[in-house]
């Protein structure tokens, strides 16, 4: 059980480090609506510009959280809620938008994995 929890942290984390530090300024067939990077994207959400940065440092911080996590196991569990919280209403937005149905399994899988890990 300990592996797949190992692995489940890296996999979450390592994905939203990789979409919000690495990707941030790329397109992506998963971006809502017609966005090419993501400040685009929260646009075709309706959200503020400002938005964009409050969610990004709280995802970086939490998937931060699960890599030290693996050290320090106290951290391990406020920051998969906290990308539950996020994730939830990051499939919201795509449903909200009416968003074709390819773009949504990344931030659901995301979703999921960070419940078991909740769970776990």
């Amino acid at each position: 059980m300990d592996a797949i929890l190992f692995i489940l942290q890296l996999v979450v984390a390592l994905g939203i480090l990789n979409v919000w530090l690495i990707r941030f300024s790329k397109p992506s067939p998963y971006r809502g609506g017609n966005a090419t990077n993501m400040v685009e994207e929260f646009g075709e959400y309706g959200l503020s510009a400002p938005l964009v940065w409050i969610v990004g440092t709280l995802k970086v911080l939490a998937a931060i959280g699960l890599i030290l996590g693996l050290f320090v196991p106290t951290l391990t569990l406020p920051s998969a809620l906290l990308l539950v919280f996020l994730m939830t209403a990051a499939v919201s937005m795509h449903i909200r938008i009416k968003d074709k149905a390819h773009k949504s399994p990344p931030a659901a899988t995301i979703l999921l994995l960070s419940l078991v890990v909740v769970i776990l």
